[in-house]
């Protein structure tokens, strides 16, 4: 399946569980995208030299040695995405460098980076972490981020989404709308809405009933964003969720319940210069189900 002229899906591997689990994944997504599956090792130790000698590269029998650990990681995790896909096409390709911007060059030619939540070492949310925000700011592509095996993802579970009241909304809902139909899933569009200033502000706010017609003008918002993309994508069942929350932990909680969640990169409130929302790098980390960033 899949044709090599055809944008791959890409999953970045280091050795770890983790990185199987998003192989596993990487490879039911490439088939649900009938395309093929680049598995990628970023061999940083090509990278290192002698202290004292920084001109002359480490001896020829550590560089064999690391090279065949990095040979028996791949086929492991190839072994593993073919077994969760058997009819993707599969390639494996080592390539010397640092992780981040290896996988980032990678984006430039991929429809959909894949990295798991924890780096060979189990430093969660630091590791393989790092390496999702760096992907996720500076990726040419969606960066999907895998923190939990494949085999606990209820196929029946919705799509999540989240809907922000600034910039263009049309690449996230898009990329949400196809991942609900190609699982047929529903799909539901949180937006979040919250004050802004002082509690004593707030409570005035509330006792003048501002709330209320806030939250009806957030509700009107969000029937209006998603009414095209509805009419679009026809057998998607779509469910509205409008709450006065933080984006972040509105969408945390609706993601105990998903298979999936789609975020734009940057959102509400981003700093100029600032290349990756808050809310983007909480749920990158504490999601429990697989996070899709889209920029």
């Amino acid at each position: 399946m899949g044709s090599p002229r055809v944008n791959p899906v890409v999953v970045g591997i280091d050795g770890s569980s983790s990185a199987l689990d998003a192989a596993r994944w990487a490879a039911a997504e490439a088939a649900r995208r009938r395309t093929w599956l680049k598995i990628v090792f970023a061999d940083v130790f090509a990278l290192v030299y002698l202290p004292e000698l920084p001109t002359i590269p480490l001896p020829e029998t550590y560089s064999n040695a690391m090279a065949r650990q990095a040979r028996i990681w791949l086929d492991r995790a190839e072994q593993e995405a073919r077994s969760a896909a058997t009819d993707v096409e599969v390639r494996t390709t080592c390539r010397t460098g640092s992780a981040a911007p290896v996988l980032i060059d990678e984006s430039r030619r991929a429809q959909l980076v894949v990295v798991g939540s924890r780096g060979l070492g189990g430093y969660t949310g630091l590791i393989v972490g790092s390496v999702a925000v760096a992907l996720c700011a500076h990726g040419h592509c969606p960066v999907a981020v895998v923190r939990q095996p494949p085999t606990e993802v209820d196929p029946a579970a919705p799509v999540v989404v989240g809907v922000d009241g600034r910039g263009d909304q049309d690449p996230v809902l898009r990329t949400a709308f196809d991942a609900a139909a190609v699982r047929r899933a529903m799909l539901i569009a949180v937006h979040a809405w919250h004050e802004v200033g002082s509690q004593r502000a707030w409570k005035g706010f509330r006792a003048q009933d501002q709330a209320d017609a806030v939250q009806a003008e957030e509700e009107r918002f969000l029937a209006e964003t998603m009414a095209g993309w509805a009419d679009k994508y026809q057998d998607v069942a779509v469910r509205h969720v409008v709450v006065h929350d933080q984006p972040a932990r509105a969408l945390l909680d609706h993601a105990n319940r998903a298979q999936l969640v789609v975020v734009g990169s940057r959102g509400r409130g981003g700093f100029a210069g600032l290349l990756l929302g808050s809310t983007s790098q909480q749920l990158v980390h504490h999601a429990p189900c697989p996070v899709l960033v889209v920029r």
